[in-house]
């Protein structure tokens, strides 16, 4: 479990969750010139993060409202429901971990061209387990990243972000992750843990040590070993086969409970595109881009800056509006590569009306694997969407939304099964943003504890009650200052996530 949430080379500010798809072609257009995505790729440094933020909020606006609906209905077709059949037998990330009540299972995903993997163990758990990933991509694959902004970050982060910054995120050939160790707070040593590791795969693969992308997950302040991967480089190559992401989502896993995995097809211009992605997280899982590693891979053709917009923009409305304990981690990476083996034509401009499909089956598979880390959020039994509307701004309206989601107070009364409404207003109150006291109302699915400042005259205890023992749960804020609205979704914390977090080490 990489802890501490996460941000991006370029993303941030949250979108209105309601915005029109089928404006994105515009919207996408106007995308301002002097800010081009392969500049944004260039300038992955925290401090030009919120700026960056702003000159995409214009575009996030336009593409979101329809497109997120649709993207919801996406992954609630390839997520079943809770009450799904139990997790697929992959050795879990930590032993005797009880598999999350509101698991769904693994879908079936097969090859993406351009793409071949391999897992293999490098010892970096004491029990025998998968722990170690890698992925080879066919010559000409475009990359493109968003990472945490925690203050402290990764070297396996920082690796990426200079990588891709120094190629565009042309030609990427490689990714390797490790679980267990999370090569964080290093210096120099664990720098050169990465830099090794990469100059070694670069040789077997015939490409640059830039070419070669890396991911870390695991405890804090331990320099990666770098010999248990390079030695192991040579027999896991062996093992490289197109068809292996359900054994790829389980080497990645920390305290996961079950492997994570998305798959859509999408068309353009007439070719049919597959995409598929994994992705692991558990706890240490905020908005930034939640605390997690996900890899996503088509087989379209997208030019790495095209490719850059899209997976920042998308990352604001899936992975950034997810919560399960409202840390940061400092190793979140989400990396998006584009092969371009399916014969489908190239494409240079991410407003391009060719890739409106694409778009929103990419943004499906984004929110279905952020739903999947709030499902499996370390203790949980509760999976809940917050909506916050009639705010001052999408941003006010998030803000509200993920105040509700991170207090210890709600989340324990959803662990409770209590429909304590006070506690929702109270955390409306200490978000800091504007709304009006006697227009605030309150709904539990459908109904309402509380209407335009007061007590709702239809409130009922029993029914409230009744609601509350459903695994899943939809809590509706009015704040009636404007038009804002923005969708949180998070999970309960119980005794368990105590249990957890407290032996995290051991």
């Amino acid at each position: 479990m990489t802890r501490k949430p996460t941000t991006t080379s370029t993303d941030k500010a949250p979108a209105n969750t309601q915005a029109k798809t089928k404006a994105a072609p515009k919207a996408a257009e106007k995308a301002p010139t002097s800010n081009t995505p392969a500049e944004i790729v260039g300038q992955v440094g925290a401090t030009v993060g919120h700026a960056l933020d702003r000159a995409l909020d214009p575009l996030a606006s336009a593409l979101k409202r329809a497109g997120l609906r649709r993207a919801q209905k996406s992954a609630g077709e390839t997520a079943p429901a809770a009450a799904a059949p139990a997790a697929p037998a992959a050795a879990p990330g930590k032993p005797g971990l009880a598999v999350s009540p509101l698991v769904v299972p693994f879908p079936t995903i097969p090859p993406i061209a351009g793409v071949e993997i391999a897992t293999g163990r490098a010892g970096f758990y004491k029990h025998e387990r998968p722990d170690l990933l890698l992925m080879r991509f066919a010559e000409g694959t475009s990359g493109a990243g968003v990472f945490t902004r925690h203050g402290v970050g990764s070297a396996p982060v920082d690796w990426c972000k200079r990588q891709l910054a120094a190629t565009g995120g042309a030609d990427v050939r490689a990714l390797v992750v490790n679980a267990g160790c999370a090569n964080s707070f290093t210096g120099k040593p664990g720098a050169d843990a990465v830099r090794r590791v990469a100059t070694a795969v670069g040789k077997r693969f015939d490409c640059r040590q830039r070419d070669v992308m890396m991911a870390s997950t695991g405890v804090i302040g331990v320099i990666l070993d770098d010999s248990k991967i390079t030695s192991n480089l040579r027999e896991v190559e062996t093992r490289l086969t197109p068809d292996g992401w359900a054994a790829a989502a389980s080497a990645i896993m920390t305290t996961d409970t079950f492997p994570k995995g998305a798959y859509a097809t999408a068309v353009i211009d007439g070719h049919e595109v597959k995409i598929a992605g994994i992705a692991k997280g558990s706890g240490m899982i905020a908005p930034d881009m939640a605390t997690m590693l996900a890899f996503v891979a088509t087989d379209a053709s997208i030019a790495p800056a095209a490719l850059q917009t899209l997976v920042s923009l998308y990352t604001r409305t899936t992975f950034n509006c997810v919560t399960v304990d409202g840390d940061r981690s400092t190793n979140d990476t989400l990396l998006l590569f584009a092969t371009g083996q399916s014969g489908a034509p190239k494409i240079s401009r991410p407003g391009d009306k060719r890739l409106a499909d694409f778009r929103e089956k990419l943004e499906g598979v984004l929110l279905d694997l952020a739903m999947q880390l709030v499902r499996d959020g370390e203790g949980a039994t509760k999976f809940v969407k917050i909506t916050v509307n009639g705010a001052e701004s999408p941003l006010s309206a998030r803000k509200i939304a993920r105040t509700i989601a991170e207090s210890p107070l709600v989340k324990t009364a959803f662990a409770g099964e209590d429909a304590n409404w006070g506690r929702i207003v109270m955390a409306v109150g200490r978000a800091d943003e504007p709304v009006n006291r006697e227009k605030i109302s309150v709904r539990f699915g459908e109904l309402y504890a509380a209407r335009d400042g007061l007590v709702s005259a239809e409130y009922d205890e029993a029914a409230m009650s009744a609601y509350m023992k459903n695994q899943e749960l939809e809590v509706t804020v009015e704040v009636g200052v404007g038009k804002g609205t923005s969708t949180v979704w998070t999970c309960d914390l119980t005794k368990q996530y105590v249990a957890i977090n407290g032996d995290y080490r051991s």
